[in-house]
């Protein structure tokens, strides 16, 4: 395999854990690391939106699908709430995770900027839903009820510390 075929199914994405139950938090981090093959030394902060929880950011490299896999690797925990992202690659859309412990799984695919895109045979299909079930479906595909649920836990990732993980080999 060459060089650039080596980069070319390679991507990257975040994982935002907004709320973890601090006993769970070391599972939380070899899930991570096993799933990426990597080491891990997270660094935990509280989470003030929900006593007794803790948030951590990672940023990962790793080859197309990592977000599914680490967001499958995370879900095992109905407790947690979370956010992966897989940032889009060549010909490989992006895709963003969302998870809370009263909704479950979400999973929308997203384009270049980071913005849910819904396709154009998706939206032809809820359109002949009928005007009345348009716009409760497209809410739905945009994710916009975990969105509600996670914006008090988001704070400000700017502020946080970020840990890499890389896939080796």
């Amino acid at each position: 395999m060459s060089d650039l075929n080596h980069f070319a199914d390679t991507t990257t994405g975040v994982v935002f854990i907004h709320a973890a139950p601090t006993a769970l938090c070391p599972h939380v981090e070899w899930a991570l690391a096993s799933t990426l093959d990597a080491t891990s030394a997270m660094r935990w902060e509280d989470q003030p939106a929900q006593p007794g929880a803790r948030k951590a950011i990672v940023d990962w490299i790793g080859p197309v699908g990592t977000g599914a896999r680490l967001a499958d690797s995370l879900a095992k925990w109905s407790m947690l709430a979370f956010e992966v992202t897989e940032d889009p690659s060549d010909l490989v859309d992006g895709e963003r995770f969302s998870h809370t412990p009263e909704l479950g799984m979400w999973r929308g695919q997203t384009g270049a900027s980071g913005d849910v895109v819904i396709a154009e045979n998706r939206l032809r299909h809820l359109m002949a839903a009928g005007p009345a079930a348009f716009h409760t479906a497209v809410e739905a595909e945009l994710g916009t009820a975990w969105d509600r649920a996670l914006e008090p836990l988001r704070g400000h990732p700017a502020a946080a510390e970020v840990t890499w993980l890389s896939r080796v080999g």
